[in-house]
This record gives structure tokens, C-alpha cells and sequence, in this order.
């Protein structure tokens, strides 16, 4: 059932701050196996009673957003202005195909063609400013039969299975960590557990400082994603992680620094457990771990994260395995931080 959970969660729609579709999915999926409360941000809040009372109270953590676009501006000519939500580089969208409002109407991102682009800049990126996005319409007024400023853009990506073990799609940051946790909700737990699906991860971490505030744990685990660049090009220590090596355990990140001790530790369960695991090697991004480790009088945090090629764009790649291993290192982690 996880890799279901993932292939329905990666199709849905939900940039940062319009997180219902997704919410909505999830609570479906868990309302009959935990209690649950949605904050007046968005986060969904969940408590799943485990055999035992924990010593020390968990959270998971996972954010629902995705990053995407928003419209800004309609054209006399009927194109679309637009706006990023979340780190999106422009090269990955150039010339793709985008599910635009509420009815998801398709629209293409327009560029110069090729012959009409002075030689000395055919390889240099446009500028965002100067890109739209057509959705056929011929003036402002048939364009806004359809679309308003404000309204959402998605990227226009299938879930695929490809290769040994390979999963492309949109949205697998952090949707595949969503899925994790909704099997762990939906399973047998030793201790008694908190999750937080949390808003707006892409745009600030601004969902998971209210949950954790709100849960106040002394331990949690953001189940994450982050970049694989085990492609060709890229230096050994640049690569951050590989596809395949197992779950990624980070000793820093942009915006937070890692208690060594639980680092270590999660190396050492792994070990134990047959279960694989790896380094992030570059000092770089960030995840929800920065805002609940700051949270109240302070949190003790990790993050595990999926290796993921081609992060923020509409093809993401996982590696099935790697998900397995991150799902069973997580539970290991919950149950040893219950009773540290």
C-alpha cells in the first residue's frame, strides 16, 4: 500500500498555502486509525496511541506543500504573468506543460523559439520576467472566462515506474514522506507517536513552526527528501547523496545544525538493523527542522530524507528501495527517542 500512498499523493495538486486537496487525501486515509485536528494554519496534527506510554513524547513531521507558480498578471493578449511559490529553477520549466486554476486548464510555459534568439544568447537562461504562460486564449477578457490573478499553477506531470526500482513524478518532495508517515499511522506502534502534516514548508517552514509549537515534543524526525546529484558532471563530494544507498541522515543543513548524538545514533540503529543508510555530504537547503528545533524551549531533531534526482521540477526520481529503508529507519528512531 505505501507505494500507492505515494503514486495518489504525487498526483494531487497543492503548492504552499493551498494544501487542501492533499490535507483532505491524507485525512481519508487516517481518520479511522488516529485522532486528528486541523490548525487554523493548515497543519494536520495527529496522534496515534501506541502499547505503550512513551517517556518522552515524538513527533513526525512531513509538510504537504509542493512548490509550483501563481498567477500574477493577465495580458491584453490573453498570456499569463506568473510568480514562483518555493524554489523552482527556470530551466526546468522552459516550454512545459502546467495545470492552471481551479479547473486545471492547460497551459504551456512560452519561450523565444530557437530561430528567432540572437546566436550569442541561445545559451543563456531567459530571464523569468520575460516567460508567460499561454492557455489559448486570444485576449484579457476569454483568458478571465478561465483564470484570475492569484489563482494556482501546477506542474503537468504523470506518475511513472520506470527501470529497476525508479518512481518519476511531481511533488515527490515531500509527498513520498507524507506516504511514509500514513503507513506508520496506519500500522502497529510501540510507543504513542504525533505527526504533523504540515503547510507552507516551500515558501519559509512557516506550517511546521505552529505544529511543533503546538505539540511540543521533546524528540522529532522531519521525513524528508533531498537532492541526489549521482549524475554525470558532478564531482564524488558534490553528489550530496546517491539513489540507491539507502536513507539520507544530514549533520547540517542551511538551517540547522544536527545534534551529534542523535546523528551518531541513527548510524549505529541502522547498522544493527541491516538497514541502509548515508550521509549528506553538502552543507546545503533546508527542511522543517529548522524552524522545530527552535520551537518553544527547544527540540531535539533529525531529519531522514529519500535521495531524489531532479528535486523541484516535474520529473523527481526516486528509488523504491531507499524508501523502504528510510520507512524502517524512522520507525527504529521514533522508538528509540520514545524512551532516550
Amino acid at each position: 500500500m505505501l507505494k500507492e500512498y505515494v503514486r495518489q499523493l504525487s498526483t494531487l495538486n497543492g503548492i504552499s498555502g493551498r494544501e487542501n486537496e492533499v490535507r483532505d487525501c491524507i485525512i481519508g486515509q487516517i481518520k479511522d486509525y488516529a485522532d486528528y485536528k486541523t490548525d487554523p494554519l493548515g497543519n494536520l496534527i495527529v496522534f496515534k496511541k501506541g502499547r505503550k506510554t512513551p517517556k518522552n513524547k515524538v513527533m513526525l513531521d512531513a509538510h504537504m506543500d509542493e512548490v509550483g507558480f501563481i498567477v500574477t498578471y493577465i495580458c491584453d493578449n490573453g498570456l499569463l504573468k506568473f510568480s514562483n511559490v518555493g524554489g523552482v529553477n527556470t530551466k526546468v520549466f522552459l516550454g512545459k506543460t502546467v495545470k492552471v486554476g481551479k479547473d486545471f486548464i492547460t497551459g504551456v510555459v512560452g519561450i523565444v523559439p530557437v530561430h528567432l534568439t540572437e546566436k550569442d544568447k541561445l545559451r543563456d537562461i531567459p530571464e523569468k520576467d520575460s516567460l508567460y504562460i499561454d492557455i489559448g486564449a486570444t485576449s484579457r477578457d476569454e483568458a478571465l472566462e478561465y483564470v484570475r490573478p492569484g489563482d494556482s499553477v501546477y506542474f503537468d506531470s504523470d506518475y511513472v515506474e520506470f527501470g529497476e526500482n525508479r518512481i518519476k513524478s511531481k511533488a515527490l518532495d515531500d509527498r513520498v514522506g507524507c506516504a511514509i508517515l500514513i503507513d506508520m499511522i496506519k500500522s502497529d506502534l510501540e510507543y504513542d507517536l504525533y505527526f504533523s502534516f504540515s503547510v507552507q514548508e516551500e515558501i519559509g517552514t512557516r506550517g511546521a513552526a505552529a505544529s511543533s509549537f503546538e505539540i511540543a515534543p521533546d524528540y522529532a524526525v522531519c521525513v524528508e527528501t533531498t537532492t541526489a546529484s549521482d549524475i554525470p558532471g558532478v564531482e564524488d563530494e558534490k553528489r550530496v547523496c546517491l539513489l540507491g544507498g539507502g536513507g539520507v541522515v544530514s549533520f547540517m543543513d542551511r538551517s540547522t545544525l544536527y545534534n551529534k548524538e542523535l546523528f551518531d545514533r541513527a548510524f549505529e540503529i541502522a547498522e544493527k538493523n541491516n538497514v541502509n543508510i548515508q550521509t549528506k555530504t553538502v552543507v546545503a537547503g533546508g527542511n522543517n527542522a529548522g524552524a522545530i528545533h527552535k520551537s518553544r524551549g527547544g527540540v531535539k531533531v533529525l531529519t531522514v530524507s529519500v535521495p531524489c534526482r531532479y528535486l523541484h521540477s516535474p520529473s523527481c526520481v526516486i528509488d523504491w528501495n531507499d524508501v523502504e529503508h528510510c520507512k524502517a529507519l524512522i520507525r527504529l528512531l521514533s522508538t528509540e527517542f520514545a524512551n532516550a
